[in-house]
């Protein structure tokens, strides 16, 4: 236990750093995937046969979207992807380049929860809303968001869990982060026990964003109260 104590004051600077740049990833990922993923998702609530407001031809751009990017298997994409990543940010190697494929993933994952979620929501809400007038922005805002916030924020808690796992694939295109660190200071120095103290590192960290989140869908919750 003292050595495994003295290797991770040695390479304490290392580990901040890996940290860091995971919280880099996510942060971006996780942008992404609010920006981006939640009106994907919400467009294909509205659009889809016998939705809202049906739009097909929508309905079938943004679901072919969200299931070519899960489908393939996050490492191809990562590569597929890099002659993309190297126009949009200008290199294809580093923290900011792994963002890019993190980013996309993110956003198809959220767009598919946020659809399933809002489907969850009573159609006597939208039939409600439609009654009052409500305009599109108003049944999304102020009533299908309102109903499902609580089922939004564990799809999102969901997400970020996926996104800790797929950053840690990230050390292929130089993206760093605690993954990374665990291969290249732990398995690829046979140092196993800084290794298996780095993924006890990251399990701690799933535990507690699983927790914050779960809390923060109770708080929200409206059912029962």
């Amino acid at each position: 236990m003292s050595e495994l104590l003295a290797r991770l004051t040695e390479y304490r600077g290392e580990i901040i750093t890996s940290i860091v740049e995971t919280g880099y990833m996510l942060g971006n990922s996780l942008l992404a995937a609010v920006l981006v993923g939640l009106p994907v998702g919400t467009l294909l609530y509205l659009a889809r046969p016998g939705g809202p407001y049906e739009r097909r031809w929508l309905h079938s751009a943004l679901n072919v979207y969200v299931n070519v990017v899960r489908s393939v298997p996050f490492l191809l994409f990562v590569v597929a992807l890099i002659p993309f990543t190297r126009w949009l940010v200008g290199t294809s190697f580093g923290t900011t380049a792994a963002s890019v494929p993190l980013a996309f993933v993110a956003a198809a994952l959220y767009a598919r929860f946020s659809e399933q979620t809002l489907l969850d929501v009573p159609e006597q809400t939208v039939e409600l809303a439609r009654s009052l007038g409500a305009s599109p922005l108003q049944l999304v805002t102020r009533f299908l968001y309102s109903e499902a916030r609580s089922g939004l924020v564990l799809s999102l808690t969901t997400v970020t869990i996926s996104m800790v796992s797929y950053s840690t694939i990230m050390g292929v295109v130089g993206g760093g982060g605690v993954g990374d660190f665990a291969i290249r200071y732990g398995y690829q120095t046979y140092e196993y026990d800084l290794m298996y103290a780095t993924i006890v590192l990251m399990i701690v960290a799933v535990m507690l964003i699983q927790g914050a989140g779960t809390l923060l869908s109770r708080s929200l919750d409206r059912r029962g109260r």
